[in-house]
């Protein structure tokens, strides 16, 4: 397997497209506005909950700038949102560079856009396991699988694009986007990808953990077996 390898980036990069999927909507409502006054032209893609608290917040705007990730993508969520966001248009976004004539020819040829920011923060897998009585099966369905593949994907990207992992940035990313006309810069995008593959890593030892202390008879008396 051959490794792209990037001798060209931009250190400063407009955010003109933001995917927000959060179970955490703290913040949003101060937040959004102000990005939307820094940058008037800026789009935002969304599922389920976020869609209908952003389309809240942008009232009237909500026409012009929010875009369900189901209609973009032509695909609809499945039965209980198991796959929302796990779909190549979305990947392709978060994943293209800037100067890669054949990334920029997969998004044309797809009708895609590039993401410039993934805003995500994942299912309370700690919070349901601290729950006294919790079962194998409760704690399973609070795995959450897109939520770290769009940081994961949005983090390795820095050199292009943003990732998002704590309302409590959202101050700086404000900051560094009105001093910059709109733009990220390259130091932020950095900053916010270690803290993202922290998050990531964090969330999967706790999985791993709470699997880890429980016996097979834990998992066998959860369910009905065939």
């Amino acid at each position: 397997m051959s490794i792209n390898v990037v001798d060209k980036i931009d250190g400063m990069v407009k955010v003109r497209n933001v995917l927000i999927s959060v179970s955490d909507k703290n913040g949003l409502e101060d937040f959004i506005p102000r990005l939307t006054e820094i940058n008037p032209e800026v789009k935002f893609f969304s599922t389920g909950g976020t869609y209908g608290r952003l389309k809240e917040i942008l009232g009237d705007g909500a026409a012009s700038s929010l875009t369900q990730v189901s209609a973009y993508t032509g695909q609809p969520e499945t039965q209980g949102g198991l796959v929302k966001t796990l779909d190549f248009k979305i990947y392709l976004g978060l994943l293209t560079e800037t100067y890669n004539d054949a990334h920029q020819a997969d998004l044309s040829r797809t009708q895609s856009v590039p993401i410039d920011m993934v805003i995500v923060n994942l299912y309370p897998f700690k919070e349901t396991i601290a729950r006294e009585g919790v079962t194998v099966e409760q704690a399973r369905g609070n795995i959450d699988i897109g939520g770290p593949c769009m940081i994961r994907a949005s983090a390795k990207n820095f050199i292009r694009v943003a990732s998002v992992v704590d309302p409590g940035d959202y101050t700086d990313i404000l900051a560094d986007m009105a001093a910059n006309s709109g733009s990220l810069s390259l130091d932020l995008r950095f900053r916010l990808a270690q803290k993202a593959f922290g998050h990531t890593a964090e969330y999967d030892s706790t999985i791993r953990d709470f699997l880890a202390a429980k016996a097979i008879q834990d998992v066998g008396s959860c369910y009905n077996q065939g």
